[in-house]
């Protein structure tokens, strides 16, 4: 890319000196012959001192060639006066050049042409005479133009490669210290990253630019180390699932041995058992229920969703019945219309639904109210429980996290969202407060 910049650099340079050479090799080639008719208007003066405008040959001559003419001459009203008349015949081709009329695109037209000229041709150059209406005409030899031309030319050239390698240079430089070895880090660093993100360590430092490159780097430098840091975590966490995986089936069979010695006791006479084997129970249960939810959140992948048409009413329905078995005074309310259809998943819409219906009943001790309406975008599940907390808020839906229950394993929020958007849908909090809590279900 450095050598690349740098010849871009250099060439764009001489792009743009090659355009500005035209214009000034015309405007040199102007110069040379106001310079020759200027030459030739102040040896057309010398003739006003001499008596009748007359001087010796040898006089004119040297006049012809101090000018750097061949032969001066002044039209008027049709008639031609020799001024200075030419010192051998003028013989060879000849070129006529006006410079009344001649403009830019003009002069660098015959500028061009005048490097492929012929070394013996003429010019005939006309001007303003000495007075209105007269016009000079002077001949003068191309050759010492052509020349001229060619020697300017090589001169501009030297000078426009100086310019280019010097411009070219401090540019270069410049884009290679502002621009270059930044992106040359931040390559290197998406290099290493891609080839083993976990265990990155060419870390970017902060850059104080407040530039676009310098708000890329900062941004690449804090993406970088936070994908990096989650893939550390996860692959912890991973570890650390394939350990409780290994210990759940003891830790099952060991719970399962505790329940029946708890129901062994429970036929105790003992007044001190009989209080304490409840509490026994109560907690031998939730740690097995606890176990198997955290073996199976650990096992288990979203299957692929079969989506197809499927009653809401219906399908409310049904998740209540299950959801609400074991919660008989919780009041429900399914205001969803009996005819209204959705494309989902069947069983992946039942499990999102019972679940969040069992929330919500949970969260009202089993004795308030649950309602599910339909919405702009799916379906609402709302009650008129206590509200979440803010911890329960701050983490709400990830496993282990976020639940508000002493019980509770905090799996359902998490593991319905993700069912959710596997169909392409989504599971949103809407509300949640002292009036209730409400949770919108963005079907696809």
């Amino acid at each position: 890319m450095s050598a690349r910049l740098f010849v871009v650099t250099i060439f764009a340079i001489l792009v743009v000196e090659f355009v500005v050479f035209l214009p000034s090799a015309a405007s040199y080639r102007q110069n040379w012959l106001n310079e020759r008719i200027q030459a030739a208007r102040i040896a057309a003066l010398s003739l006003e001192a001499a008596p009748s405008r007359m001087v010796s040959e040898e006089l004119s001559n040297e006049l012809l060639e101090r000018a750097e003419v061949l032969a001066v001459a002044e039209l008027s009203d049709d008639m031609r006066e020799q001024i200075l008349p030419p010192t051998m015949p003028l013989d060879g081709p000849t070129k006529q050049i006006d410079l009344m009329e001649e403009g830019m695109l003009g002069a660098i037209g015959e500028t061009i042409a005048t490097w492929g000229a012929p070394d013996d041709r003429m010019l005939i150059i006309r001007a303003m005479g000495s007075a209105p209406g007269r016009v000079l005409e002077i001949v003068v030899p191309e050759s010492p133009l052509k020349h001229g031309l060619i020697a300017f030319g090589w001169r501009i050239l030297g000078l426009s490669l100086l310019i280019s390698l010097t411009a070219g240079g401090i540019i270069y430089l410049l884009l290679f210290f502002l621009v270059v070895r930044p992106m040359q880090r931040v390559t290197a660093s998406v290099i290493q990253f891609q080839k083993d993100p976990a265990s990155w360590t060419k870390r970017l430092s902060p850059t104080p630019r407040r530039d676009e490159i310098g708000l890329a780097q900062n941004a690449l430098a804090d993406m970088e180390s936070a994908v990096s840091d989650t893939l550390r975590q996860r692959e912890r966490l991973a570890l650390l699932g394939e350990a409780v995986a290994k210990i759940n089936h003891d830790l099952r069979n060991t719970l399962a041995t505790a329940q029946l010695a708890s129901d062994a006791l429970s036929t105790s006479d003992d007044p001190r058992v009989q209080r304490s084997v409840p509490r026994l129970e109560r907690a031998l249960e939730r740690a097995i229920k606890l176990a198997s939810e955290t073996l199976k959140y650990g096992r288990s992948n979203t299957p692929e969703p079969r989506l197809q048409t499927v009653n809401l009413h219906q399908a409310t329905t049904e998740a209540a019945q299950e959801a609400l078995s074991q919660q008989p005074d919780t009041r429900f309310e399914n205001t969803v219309p009996d005819h209204t259809d959705a494309t989902a998943d069947p069983d992946h819409l039942h499990r999102i639904l019972a679940n969040l219906i069992r929330n919500a009943a949970e969260a009202q001790d089993g004795h308030g109210e649950v309602m599910v309406r339909q919405c702009e975008k799916g379906l609402e599940i709302c009650d008129r429980g206590p509200g979440l907390p803010a911890k329960t808020l701050e983490n709400l839906f990830k496993p282990f996290a976020a639940s508000s229950r002493r019980d509770g394993s905090g799996l359902g929020l998490a593991l319905s969202r993700d069912l959710a958007r596997s169909m392409g849908g989504d599971l949103e909090l809407i509300e949640t407060g002292p009036e209730g809590t409400c949770f919108r279900l963005v079907l696809p």
